[in-house]
């Protein structure tokens, strides 16, 4: 019988300079796998702790030697021993160790890192696919990017409000011509903007960070970018949205568009996003609204849910009770879906679970602080979600996922790519 030997951590740098945990698990016949762990900056306030030290002395505050500790300590013992192959009951192992709601005991970082460890070992150890693993014969959908290519909120320093300016390449048969056209675009959108005498540089997650005259500005150059790369805006290449709405509402409950100079109400807003839709080829909007304003995501859903995807990242946090509510409540129609809020893999398979059950999409999603770690990108294959977001085609931590899900449409000889039939209303 195979089991666990050994479980221990290091502490790493993800892609924002901040530290992480890198989660090693052992297996008795020798193998070895790791997993780093993700770290956002737009957070949900009801998402998993990410447990970090406080000692302003290292790294100001942001350590993780505690959460190390734990892997080390208290949850390697714990799960020596244990069929790495049986990944619920290792996460129910975890959960119960920890014995809170949110992971506040152990840390959500120090969880998830172990889990994702324990997946991948097991695969390796069977000699399968981490996508096969999880995911089984169904696993074939490789899914359609998000790729974010102008950034604006918390994930840069410019005068731009929303947080993500996303192209999808919907009209295409395959990822790699999906992913060379966006990479096309990427590479034509820089060229537009520094003609235009904009600043090039980029955000966290690797799109460019110009500063703009409004909201509606960053759309405009973006769709120049399409057709100079020769494709049609919209039926090959569309326009999504992360509008981070948490990070700019007001103590009034009104939210405050800097980059125009507007205090409006969530009716108000969701006439704006109207206006946004009908006037641009715009299929999905995330966080469009607070994640606390439940009444004004119900008006935004009953305004645009049966015209564009509406997606809750603040709103719902990979939680299977949380999504439950807003399913009870007709409140948006897809989920994004980010492992280290919720704090284990079981879990957030439960939460994809639900959501597809009910006809929410999916969206698996990278966070602004990243590693070189692709564990995403098998598993949005595995869980069929048909989507993920993962940056844009620039810096390291994010064409890594990019080449693993080429590598991946490469192994699968009976492999989809569902761009064409995501949108079809729009």
């Amino acid at each position: 019988m195979i089991y666990i030997e050994n479980i221990y951590s290091q502490e790493v740098i993800d892609s924002r300079g901040n530290p992480t945990i890198k989660a090693s698990v052992v297996l008795s016949d020798g193998n070895i796998e790791s997993a780093i762990v993700p770290s956002g900056a737009s957070t949900g306030k009801r998402e998993a702790l990410e447990l970090r030290d406080g000692d302003k002395m290292r790294y100001l505050g942001k350590g993780v030697l505690k959460a190390c500790e734990n892997i080390d300590t208290t949850i390697s013992n714990a799960l020596i021993g244990s069929s790495p192959f049986d990944q619920s009951h290792i996460d129910s192992l975890l959960k119960s160790l920890d014995g809170t709601n949110n992971y506040s005991n152990l840390g959500a970082n120090a969880v998830l890192g172990v889990s994702m460890a324990t997946a991948r070992v097991a695969a390796t150890s069977l000699k399968i696919p981490l996508y096969r693993y999880i995911g089984g014969i169904n696993a074939i959908n490789i899914p359609v990017p998000m790729l974010n290519i102008i950034n604006g909120g918390s994930h840069a320093d410019n005068t731009v409000d929303f947080q993500e300016y996303m192209i999808i390449p919907l009209g295409f048969d395959t990822f790699k011509d999906a992913l060379r056209a966006s990479t096309e675009v990427y590479h034509h959108l820089k060229n537009i903007l520094k003609d235009a005498h904009h600043i090039t540089s980029i955000g966290d997650e690797g799109g460019f960070a110009p500063n703009l005259k409004n909201n509606a500005e960053p759309i405009e150059f973006i769709l120049k970018a399409i057709e100079k790369a020769g494709y049609r805006p919209g039926s090959q290449i569309a326009i999504a949205l992360d509008v981070a709405a948490s990070e700019f509402i007001q103590e009034d409950n009104t939210y405050h568009l800097s980059a125009e100079n507007k205090k409006l109400t969530s009716e108000e807003l969701v006439s704006y996003y109207e206006e946004l839709v009908d006037k641009y080829p715009i299929v999905s909007i995330e966080d469009g609204l607070s994640e606390d304003d439940w009444s004004g995501w119900k008006y935004l859903t009953q305004r645009l849910g049966n015209k564009i995807q509406l997606v809750g990242d603040d709103l719902f946090v990979t939680n299977k009770e949380i999504l439950k509510h807003g399913i009870e409540q007709n409140i948006a129609n897809a989920i994004l879906i980010k492992p280290n809020q919720i704090g284990t893999i079981s879990e957030t398979i439960q939460t994809v679970q639900l959501a597809q059950k009910n006809g929410y999409k999916c969206i698996m999603s990278h966070r602004s602080g990243e590693s070189e770690d692709t564990f995403i990108a098998d598993f949005a294959i595995a869980l069929n979600t048909g989507e993920i977001k993962t940056g844009s085609t620039s810096r390291s931590e994010r064409i890594a996922k990019y080449n693993r899900l080429l590598q991946i449409e490469s192994e699968i000889s009976n492999t989809e790519y569902s761009g064409k039939e995501l949108f079809k209303n729009k």
